[in-house]
């Protein structure tokens, strides 16, 4: 990241297979546009499309205004979303990940690229 002095993101497919390598225990992620627009993903970008945004619009729902990150916890895993700078960010993950670092570096990844974007 920018601010350690290691490598700066400068596009989204960077910032997914950076998450992918400091979070062995994440499943999947998807990084998308302020429109819902699949800019990178770990698989199948219309299946992340469609789930994201089914995901976000049940947590915007939710509430009285647009969520600025959810996570929610199964049995079977978990599924974290966190907005910055005109991006999204969603992630699943293996059951019992340390939440507040996954929502960290969601936030932190969104915040280099939108520096250099």
């Amino acid at each position: 990241m920018a601010d350690d002095g290691a490598q700066t993101l400068t596009d989204p497919r960077e910032a997914v297979s950076y998450l992918e390598e400091i979070s062995p225990e994440m499943r999947g992620c998807a990084i998308l546009d302020a429109a819902g627009e699949v800019l990178a993903c770990s698989g199948d970008g219309e299946a992340w499309k469609d789930v994201a945004a089914g995901f976000v619009h049940a947590a915007d729902v939710a509430g009285d205004q647009e969520a600025a990150h959810v996570h929610v916890a199964t049995g079977d895993g978990e599924v974290f979303m966190v907005r910055q700078d005109g991006m999204t960010a969603v992630a699943a993950t293996d059951r019992f990940v340390l939440a507040s670092l996954m929502l960290f570096d969601l936030r932190a990844v969104l915040r280099d690229l939108a520096r250099e974007m």
